[in-house]
């Protein structure tokens, strides 16, 4: 019991942070789960989920809220999980140690990036054409990078959408709707393998729920454009921290 309340809470505060930031906590949630001796394919598998649900409850605060880019979230979809098969498929004879650092370096210039590079404002309308050529390369860069490192491919969209000039908040709210899908691939190519611990997925899949709401509500009723650029910022070094522990560990 103790166990459960502890994962519950800790998934509740993650998801809170993560949910902010519009994107899945299942990078920072799988550890933790392992921490507590849940088997791996069970931890990943149920984080993964977890990341669905959470994006899901977010997202619906930022549709009611007009905050969702649909211009540029359908061709970010179409084509990150088309060129994903092709970044799983990428990733068989590299070096993968090699392209985690790298990915570690990304996050880190793209932390710093969202604490002091101030791009030119982006309409929020833009055209089509405008749209599809953003759009299309984030989603197929996430897509790919995202197969090729099995990382969750809103950690690329996210810092890519700001950097072009799109208002923080709509970034999160994009890259959040793009999150929902990627994680139930995820977790679909999982589920095969794992075995379900029913008490724990529905204590934590309560904690996500609440930690998506208030993160959602903090996102878009609490936080100035710039806080919100420094919680991402916090997000994406918490990651980078985990990937790069991850790798240094014996």
């Amino acid at each position: 019991m103790t166990v459960l309340v502890i994962t519950g809470l800790l998934t509740f505060a993650l998801t809170t942070l993560f949910s902010m930031a519009g994107v899945g906590a299942a990078l920072i949630l799988i550890p933790v789960f392992l921490a507590f001796g849940i088997e791996l394919q069970t931890a990943m598998a149920t984080a993964l989920l977890l990341n669905a649900v959470g994006m899901t409850v977010a997202s619906v605060t930022f549709v009611r809220k007009g905050l969702v880019e649909w211009r540029l979230v359908l061709p970010m979809l179409v084509l990150a999980v088309g060129l994903s098969p092709l970044g799983v498929w990428a990733a068989h004879g590299m070096d993968r140690n090699l392209l985690l650092w790298l990915f570690v370096g990304f996050l880190v210039f793209a932390a710093a990036m969202m604490v002091w590079y101030h791009p030119t404002p982006r309409e929020s309308r833009a055209s089509l054409a405008a749209s599809l050529a953003l759009g299309l390369p984030v989603g197929g860069a996430a897509g790919f990078i995202g197969g090729l490192l099995g990382v969750g491919g809103g950690n690329i969209i996210l810092p890519a959408l700001v950097a072009s000039g799109l208002e923080p908040k709509r970034a999160s709210a994009s890259a959040s709707f793009v999150v929902i899908f990627a994680s139930i691939s995820g977790f679909l190519a999982h589920v095969q393998v794992a075995r379900i611990d029913t008490t724990l997925l529905v204590v934590t899949a309560l904690a996500t729920m609440a930690g998506a709401a208030l993160g959602a509500w903090l996102a878009t009723e609490r936080l100035s454009a710039a806080q919100l650029k420094r919680a991402i910022a916090l997000v994406l070094i918490a990651v980078a921290v985990k990937t790069a522990w991850d790798l240094l560990r014996p």
